[in-house]
């Protein structure tokens, strides 16, 4: 009988390895915020994807049952909570 699947290869490709104190990592290039990008409008940007995520992940709760909307809810119970840390630090940046 035959194996539909090969064997793994003997290293784990998803294991980093372990850097030297002569290396430094570098973030991948492929997405990147400008450096100059000041703190409050980084906020306001994070605060205004985590408010999408929130909706998408409540409307597509309704479509699911059981364990599954369950678990939904709970991820998007955590985004809110994101949401709400994200809109009191621009409180405190910028009080009322």
């Amino acid at each position: 009988m035959s194996k539909p699947t090969p064997n793994p290869p003997d290293s784990d490709p998803v294991t980093p390895s372990v850097s030297t104190d002569s290396e430094t990592r570098q973030p991948s290039k492929i997405f990147l915020v400008a450096p100059d990008i000041d703190n409050q409008t980084l906020l306001e940007y994070a605060c205004e994807s985590l408010a999408s995520a929130n909706v998408m992940a409540s409307d597509f709760a309704r479509y699911l049952e059981g364990s599954q909307s369950n678990t939904l809810l709970g991820i998007q119970q955590s985004i809110m909570l994101g949401e709400l840390a994200v809109n009191r630090v621009l409180d405190n940046l910028d009080p009322p």
